[in-house]
């Protein structure tokens, strides 16, 4: 008996009920990337027609999409019985970023207002600069405002490289980022600034501090790299994971989980450059995991190589590439293992701007007996408390199991 959760970062499933109140009524990531499909508006070079995605389909996805908006969306129905449950579910907590989605699904929703960095020209207050470039022993930086990360980079890499000084810039989630080249200024380098400003910032209530490395020469082939990494703040409460661990549970971490969670019981850490990569390390880990153990994974490429980038055919193939090697952990699956299958927010690639989108997330479930419909759920925390229940281990705070 063994649990697995797996995030599809940023694949949401249509706005969520207070969407409107963060500019994001209408949302629906999942939705308008199926609708442009199945018009030909993402088509590319590498795919052509409806989304296509029979293993996500048959394990829910279309039909919870549907219990989230009440349309069926072309290319997802689902048509015959379920050998999987699905439902969708709603966030309680305040914010629509990376860390508030992956706490609350592991039975800690964020009942706090995370601080923001204004969207002016500098963004940082100034003291919080100059202690950093006193702290770390830096000449100066550049960047200062709300950006994209790969926009940023193209705009000041060549500066970076000439002049030494790190690129920071923020956006609308509660971050601090600093991208840096990993030659000219160094990886290591680049991680003890973070953590300088990991010190700094927490007077400000800032959720992350990121480090952005990259390669290149020019904006022609300036690259981010798989090295990322984030300096997050603890959860406030013991999550899924911190139980687990307490009770003595093998436990496996895929991708930036360790990061999210404050590298506090995430187990063995395995990390790849790529969603292929990433399927790759989870099988290994899963092959592994021993009986009471938990698996929990990230797939970031959603989020930050297509969503943010506002990139619908990408999206779309990352989808269908993702989808076609599923069969490999679905045929791994023993008597008594659950599945569950999610997300942690939205970033429609279809919406103005570049930040995530305030949306419901699927909820499917694979390997579990039948019971009731999961239906729609109020909170993400009620699958932290579902993996709790089904591996015998004392319950979150939050959260009712399915």
């Amino acid at each position: 008996m063994r649990a697995m959760i797996l995030v599809m970062d940023s694949v949401g499933i249509g706005a969520a009920p207070d969407a409107a109140t963060y500019g994001d009524e209408g949302a629906d990531t999942i939705g308008h990337i199926a609708e442009a499909c199945a018009l030909g508006d993402a088509d590319s070079d590498a795919r052509a027609g409806p989304l296509h995605l029979p293993h996500l389909v048959g394990l829910g996805l279309g039909e919870a999409s549907r219990l989230a908006t009440g349309r069926e969306l072309p290319g997802l129905a689902h048509r015959g019985d379920f050998g999987s449950q699905f439902g969708c579910a709603s966030e309680q907590s305040r914010g629509k970023d990376t860390p508030s989605g992956h706490w609350e699904i592991a039975g800690v929703p964020v009942r706090f207002d995370w601080g923001y960095f204004p969207k002016t020209e500098p963004c940082f207050p100034q003291k919080l600069i100059d202690d950093l470039i006193a702290g770390a022993a830096l000449p100066g930086i550049l960047g200062n405002r709300h950006a994209s990360g790969t926009e940023i980079i193209e705009q000041l890499g060549e500066h970076h490289l000439q002049s030494g000084k790190p690129i920071c810039y923020t956006s609308a989630d509660s971050v601090f980022q600093i991208a840096a080249h990993e030659q000219s200024f160094g990886l290591d380098r680049l991680y003890d600034v973070c953590r300088v400003a990991r010190r700094l910032v927490d007077r400000f209530n800032i959720g992350r501090v990121i480090a952005r490395p990259f390669t290149g020469t020019s904006p022609q082939d300036f690259k981010r790299t798989s090295h990322r990494r984030d300096f997050a703040v603890p959860p406030p409460e013991p999550t899924i994971l911190d139980i687990a661990e307490a009770e003595r549970r093998d436990i496996v971490s895929i991708g930036k989980i360790d990061d999210i969670f404050a590298h506090r019981g995430t187990g063995l850490n395995k990390r790849g450059d790529g969603n292929d990569a990433l399927f790759d390390c989870l099988l290994e880990g899963w092959d592994h995991l021993a009986d009471g153990g938990l698996l929990f994974a990230n797939f970031v490429d959603f989020d930050t190589v297509y969503g943010h980038r506002r990139d619908v055919a990408g999206y779309a193939l990352a989808l269908e590439r993702f989808d076609a090697r599923l069969p490999e952990l679905l045929n791994r699956l023993k008597s008594g293992d659950l599945l569950i299958v999610t997300a942690d927010h939205g970033c429609d690639p279809t919406w103005a701007g570049s930040d995530h989108t305030r949306e419901q997330v699927p909820v499917l479930l694979a390997g579990a007996p039948r019971h009731s419909p999961i239906g729609r759920r109020n909170g993400f925390a009620d699958m932290g408390a579902t993996v709790a229940h089904h591996l015998g281990l004392p319950p979150p705070a939050c959260g009712v199991p399915f």
